[in-house]
């Protein structure tokens, strides 16, 4: 039996369009779906064709983060990390547009690409905090694209917060109304300014992958392997409160 793309890809003027389309577990970073993703960015980059990819998704989620009923606790930290640093190397910009809800690991994602923007129906929420976890791997970009002290709040408390919120503290660029602009203007840019714009523009977060993404992922599998993130990721999948939640 054949099993469907969960990333579907078309060709725009130029512009290279990955669809997330794994809707059955809202478009979790399984490893099936990060390895159809980078497989997609690879064929994007060697295209000289190719001046931009944009990332969407189908559905009322963008990302929810790992999936841990498909890859367990243990491998999602390292895909993560491969595929945001597949990203920040890649020789074209990747733009993330995002219409629904974006959670955990998937900040990561959106973080991690050159642009992002964002519709009303987006949400954003770091919910590792209320798991016994920590965004560990996720906050690579995003502390290198937000403004810290709001990063701080919402890595702290897993609060939920909107388009406007992400856009005023730099977590996403602009509404999505400013798409069709961005992506023009990728397409009236040349090749080689491209490529060398984007060397300036991600060498922060290619110097902060490489010097803290082992640190991080070491963080990440002690959390993981302690009782009570092993309590709160079974009170996710129950859906019910853990232990310590007032």
């Amino acid at each position: 039996m054949t099993t469907a793309p969960q990333v579907r890809r078309h060709t725009d003027r130029a512009v290279t369009v990955l669809t997330l389309d794994s809707p059955h577990n809202r478009n979790a970073l399984s490893a099936a779906l990060i390895a159809e993703l980078t497989d997609a960015l690879d064929a994007a980059d060697g295209d000289p064709g190719v001046r931009a990819v944009l990332l969407t998704h189908t559905g009322t989620t963008f990302c929810s983060g790992a999936d841990l009923r498909a890859d367990g606790v243990h491998r999602g930290p390292a895909l993560l990390v491969g595929l945001m640093s597949r990203i920040a190397t890649l020789s074209k910009p990747v733009v993330a547009r995002a219409d629904g809800h974006v959670r955990a690991g998937g900040l990561g994602l959106l973080a991690a690409c050159d642009i992002a923007v964002a519709g009303s129906a987006a949400t954003f929420a770091f919910t590792e905090v209320r798991l016994g976890l920590a965004a560990s791997v996720a906050s690579l970009p995003v502390l290198v694209r937000a403004d810290p002290r709001a990063a701080a709040r919402y890595l702290l408390t897993g609060e939920t917060f909107d388009t406007a919120e992400a856009v005023r503290i730099g977590l996403v660029t602009a509404w999505d109304e400013a798409l069709e602009g961005i992506l023009a203007g990728l397409r009236a840019a040349s090749p080689q300014g491209l490529a060398a714009s984007k060397e300036l523009t991600a060498a922060a977060l290619r110097e902060t992958i490489a010097s803290q993404a082992e640190h991080l992922q070491q963080q990440s599998a002690r959390l993981f392997a302690s009782a009570e993130a092993a309590e709160g990721v079974r009170a996710a999948m129950e859906r019910r409160d853990p232990p310590w939640a007032l």
